[in-house]
């Protein structure tokens, strides 16, 4: 099946990256100051790099936000209740140009609301569904309705129609119960422009999300992927980093061409906040305009983790160019369960189509 839409790669051009300001003090269970210092800090960088756009519940957010937040950072008043919106926001996909098009058309922009449950019913979620059709409203873009759950962070693009996600996380029976493996991965060929989607078995131990692929593993390019590994054992993360590695090292394209696989460590430190353990990774990076923002977590193997990730950044032959590979802290926002590809949404470039 041919689809008409297509998820362009993090590393295409975006016209905005969209945000949630967190709010809630209480849903943070106390650690709200510091997971917002996190979040200025990462917004306030990204905004040198291309134009932000924030979503604030209410009046007293905005206030809040603006205080903290660039003055370049667009503010917009849509009710929300956990800042997460790679999850529950849109995904942006866009339309290939009809046949017969003038030649460089533009492709269109058009959003795809996935439905939202709060990562199986673990949570209320009825406002922060409704957050796509707001989106939506306001930037008058028009809104696919698959009709089925699915987050945003369940899934990675390469651009060249492969796909990633997780049986953890997708197969889960809180989400799509009556659905199978064929019907789920249907969809995502019909609305995201996959042809071959890699499904690998389970994510990091506390992951609250059920093992979403942006805290593993990750395209850097069409050919390349970075992959979470646990150096330690007796780590309950070791054994499915290991055979995480080792099915993306033995998979084959249709084509025969195997991918890239570079090892990503996981940060040495084990924090554990209310009884259960956070999933800390430098996987959730954000890939933006000229830049990738890596969280960072004041471990022993931050420089490491950056230094392979700017490895894999620096060519300038690259689609975007070489981009600069920054780290940032993320100990506050990790409190929530998230870092900064959690926290975000890219808009590609490209007129909406009408």
């Amino acid at each position: 099946m041919h689809s008409p839409f297509f998820l362009p790669p993090e590393w295409s051009a975006h016209a905005a990256t969209w945000s949630v300001w967190p709010r809630d003090n209480d849903y943070w269970s106390g650690c709200l100051a510091i997971a917002q210092a996190d979040l200025a800090r990462f917004l306030n960088t990204l905004a040198e790099f291309e134009p932000v756009q924030v979503l604030v519940h209410d009046e007293a957010t905005a206030k809040d936000a603006r205080s903290q937040l660039s003055a370049a950072i667009t503010l917009h008043e849509i009710p929300n209740r956990d800042i997460w919106l790679r999850d529950s926001g849109p995904i942006f996909v866009q339309r290939k140009p009809e046949a017969g098009s003038e030649a460089g058309s533009e492709p269109e922009l058009v959003a795809v609301n996935w439905g939202f449950n709060a990562w199986g019913d673990r949570f209320p979620w009825e406002i922060d569904n409704q957050i796509p059709l707001h989106m939506a409203q306001r930037l008058g873009l028009h809104l696919l309705e698959p009709g089925l759950i699915l987050e945003g962070g369940s899934i990675e693009s390469n651009g060249a129609g492969l796909g990633l996600t997780t049986k953890q996380c997708l197969l889960t029976p809180s989400r799509n119960p009556r659905l199978t493996a064929a019907e789920i991965e249907a969809a995502l060929c019909q609305y995201l422009g996959f042809t071959e989607v890699i499904w690998l078995e389970e994510g990091l131990e506390g992951d609250h999300t059920d093992g979403h692929i942006d805290t593993i593993t990750r395209f850097v390019n069409e050919q390349t992927v970075v992959t979470s590994v646990c150096d330690h054992p007796a780590d309950a993360n070791f054994e499915p980093m290991q055979k995480n590695r080792a099915q993306l090292e033995a998979f084959r394209d249709r084509a025969g061409q195997p991918l890239r696989v570079i090892p990503l460590p996981l940060p040495q430190q084990r924090i554990d906040f209310q009884g259960e353990r956070l999933p800390l990774t430098y996987a959730n990076f954000y890939i933006a305009n000229g830049v990738v923002l890596v969280p960072t977590y004041d471990d022993p193997q931050d420089e490491a983790a950056l230094e392979i990730l700017r490895s894999c950044f620096g060519d300038p032959s690259a689609t975007g160019g070489a981009r600069t590979v920054l780290g940032l802290p993320a100990q506050g926002l990790i409190h929530g369960g998230g870092a900064f590809h959690c926290a975000t949404q890219q808009q590609p470039a490209g007129r909406f189509w009408s």
